[in-house]
């Protein structure tokens, strides 16, 4: 009975060390989740608004062409207008094949799982596109 001592408190502790770890693992998931979600959310916003930069010149000729710095100028003012760009790593916009194309990257850091698992925050990047609309 003498060499038992102590036994229940080493597996106690190793239960508890391994619900934290486990614990660890769904809290920084769901982060990565929620993080994700806004991203993919704000990029899409930004896109759908940064497409309503059509050149009013070639839109009275007939044609619908998005201009770069219309462009440009409507996404700077989406991202200002949910003052989401300070804490993002990247957001790229661009206009290829007349249409808007919008790349934002954020990265989430670890935390509870940091405890353990010593390493680089994850990367979430999201990819929006969007083209303004033609009506006939």
């Amino acid at each position: 009975m003498r060499t038992e001592r102590g036994s229940a408190t080493l597996f106690v502790l190793g239960l508890c060390l391994s619900l934290l770890f486990v614990g660890g693992i769904g809290i920084d998931l769901w982060r990565v989740i929620a993080v994700r979600r806004e991203v993919f959310a704000l990029a899409d916003a930004v896109a759908t608004s940064a497409a309503n930069g059509v050149d009013p010149d070639a839109l009275r000729a007939g044609t619908v062409v998005l201009d770069g710095g219309r462009v440009r100028s409507l996404a700077g003012d989406a991202l200002r207008r949910y003052d989401a760009a300070s804490g993002l790593d990247a957001v790229e916009v661009d206009v290829v094949d007349g249409e808007v194309v919008v790349a934002v990257e954020d990265r989430v850091p670890m935390s509870l799982l940091g405890i353990f698992v010593r390493g680089e925050p994850i990367r979430v990047r999201a990819t929006a596109h969007a083209r303004p609309e033609e009506r006939g």
